[in-house]
């Protein structure tokens, strides 16, 4: 099956919810099951809320984009998480002028 990617081959998540042990490992996990490389990742505790944000990239990814943002998405509503991943070309066009 071959995969269509977009243009840079990377995306952004976000995950937003109340501070838990294990948000870290198993958005990480996830990502390792579908081959997705994280490249860079920031997360902190504000009050008692969890934030972070990575950068991945998806070249060797063995789901399509659509396919692990809702996977991500519906696993994280189960654990309490506001999980959302966007292609990094989103972010690239939005700032253009």
């Amino acid at each position: 099956m071959t995969m269509i990617r977009e243009e840079s081959g990377r995306a952004i998540i976000t995950v937003i919810g109340r501070d838990q042990i294990g948000i870290i490992a198993w958005v990480a996990t996830k990502l390792a099951e579908y081959n997705v490389n994280i490249l860079d990742i920031s997360q902190t505790i504000l009050k008692e809320f969890f934030t972070m944000i990575m950068v991945v990239d998806l070249k060797s990814a063995t789901l399509e984009l659509v396919e692990l943002a809702n996977s991500l998405e519906q696993e994280g509503l189960n654990k309490g998480l506001q999980v959302k991943v966007q292609h990094e070309d989103i972010f690239t066009y939005m700032h253009r002028i």
